[in-house]
C-alpha cells in the first residue's frame, strides 16, 4: 500500500481510504467490523466517517456509523494505528432531528458535534475534522447555475477557524479539512489561516470518471497549496462498476434500495459509463478497478475513498491500488472524457 502526506501535516495516509457511509444501513456492526479488519490488514490506515452517517440519513440511524467504528476501535485496541476522519454537518432543511435542525459552523454546533462524535467513536481525538458542506449557498451536491445571495448570513471563516483552532489546542482535533467546497472557499480558508489559525490539509469532494469537475480550479489549488483531494464517490455510487447497465437492479445494491440516488444515472452518465466499462473489458480489466485506479493515480489526489457493502467488493476495490493504467488506456479515457465531459456534476 502506498502512503501519502496529508497536506502539510506530518501524517501519512494510505492511498486508499475506507469510506463507511453504509455502516448502519446496508451493513450491520458485524459487517462493518469485518470490513475494518480487512482494510487494516491490507494496509489501509485511513477511515472516513461523518456525524450524519449512515446514508441515506435518517433520525433513527443518525450516528450509528460512528458507533460501529467506535465499538471496533474498543474491541481491537488499535486506535494509534488509524488515521480517523469525521465531519460536522452543515445546514440542511431535512435534518430536523440533528441539534433541532439549527445547523451551522458556529461554536455551539462545532463543539457539540465534535463531542458527540468522540463519544460515539470512543476516542479522545480525531485526526481530521472536516466541514461536511458549506454553510453558505453555493455549488455542491451536483448543483449547477451558481446564484449569488448577497444578503446571506453565514459564520465568518475567521470564527470557524478560531473555534477549530481552540479544539486543536485542546487536543481533540489534530488537523482540519473541508468537504464539498469551492475554489473560493478553499482559498479563503488558506488566506485566513495566515493569522495563526489552523490550515486546512485536505478537501473531500466528488471525483470520478463521471465527474472530473475538480480538475477545473481546485486541482491547481490542491497541488500548489498542498490541500490534497480526498476523492469520494470514485465509482459514482457503484455505477462505474457496470452493474446497473441495461436497467439491471442487483439485489441489495444502493440504487436498487434507494430511489434518491440518481446523480450518476442520467442519459449522458449512462452512455459514458458504458464506454468506460467497454474500455475496461477490452483490456481484460474489471470496470470498477479501472475507474478506481484512474482516480488514485491523479497527482492531486491524496486518498481515494472506497466503499463497499460486501467483502468481495472491498477486496476488488483494494486490488485497484496496485493497478497501473497504460498510456494507451489513459489516452482512451481522455477520448471518452472529451465526448462526455463531466456528465454527472
Amino acid at each position: 500500500m502506498e502512503y501519502r502526506q496529508l497536506g502539510r501535516s506530518d501524517i501519512q495516509v494510505s492511498a486508499l481510504c475506507l469510506g463507511t457511509m453504509t455502516f448502519g444501513e446496508q451493513n450491520s456492526a458485524h459487517d462493518a467490523h469485518a470490513q475494518l479488519d480487512r482494510a487494516l490488514a491490507a494496509g489501509i490506515n485511513f477511515i472516513d466517517t461523518a456525524e450524519m452517517y449512515p446514508v441515506p440519513p435518517r433520525g433513527e440511524t443518525q450516528g450509528r456509523t460512528e458507533e460501529y467504528i467506535g465499538s471496533w476501535l474498543k474491541a481491537r485496541g488499535k486506535r494509534a494505528q488509524i488515521i480517523l476522519a469525521t465531519k460536522v454537518s452543515g445546514p440542511s432543511a431535512s435534518f430536523t432531528y440533528l441539534r433541532g435542525g439549527k445547523l451551522g459552523f458556529d461554536r455551539h454546533n462545532i463543539e457539540t458535534a465534535l463531542n458527540d462524535s468522540l463519544k460515539r467513536l470512543q476516542t479522545d481525538y480525531v485526526d481530521l475534522y472536516q466541514l461536511h458542506w458549506p454553510e453558505r449557498s453555493t455549488n455542491f451536491f451536483g448543483q449547477l447555475g451558481y446564484r449569488h445571495e448577497p444578503e446571506e448570513q453565514f459564520t465568518p471563516f475567521e470564527e470557524v477557524l478560531g473555534v477549530l483552532g481552540e479544539l486543536v489546542q485542546a487536543g481533540k482535533i489534530r488537523h482540519i479539512g473541508l468537504s464539498n467546497e469551492t475554489p473560493w472557499g478553499v482559498m479563503q480558508c488558506l488566506e485566513i489561516a495566515r493569522r495563526d489559525l489552523p490550515r486546512v490539509v485536505s478537501v473531500q469532494n466528488p471525483y470520478s470518471l463521471l465527474n472530473r469537475s475538480f480538475e477545473v480550479g481546485l486541482a491547481e489549488i490542491a497541488q500548489r497549496e498542498d490541500v490534497g483531494l480526498l476523492a469520494y464517490s470514485p465509482l459514482g455510487f457503484g455505477v462505474l462498476s457496470g452493474k446497473y447497465l441495461d436497467d439491471t437492479k442487483p439485489a441489495g445494491a444502493r440504487l436498487t434500495l434507494f430511489d434518491r440516488f440518481q446523480r450518476y444515472t442520467n442519459a449522458q452518465g449512462t452512455a459514458a459509463t458504458r464506454a468506460y466499462v467497454e474500455l475496461a473489458r477490452a483490456h481484460g480489466l474489471a470496470p470498477a478497478q479501472l475507474a478506481l485506479a484512474f482516480v488514485t493515480s491523479r497527482p492531486f489526489v491524496t486518498s481515494n475513498i472506497i466503499g463497499a457493502t460486501r467483502l468481495d467488493q472491498l477486496e476488488q476495490n483494494i486490488g485497484s491500488e496496485s493497478l497501473t493504467l497504460s498510456d494507451e488506456i489513459l489516452e482512451a479515457i481522455d477520448t471518452i472524457h472529451r465526448r462526455y465531459t463531466i456528465p454527472c456534476p
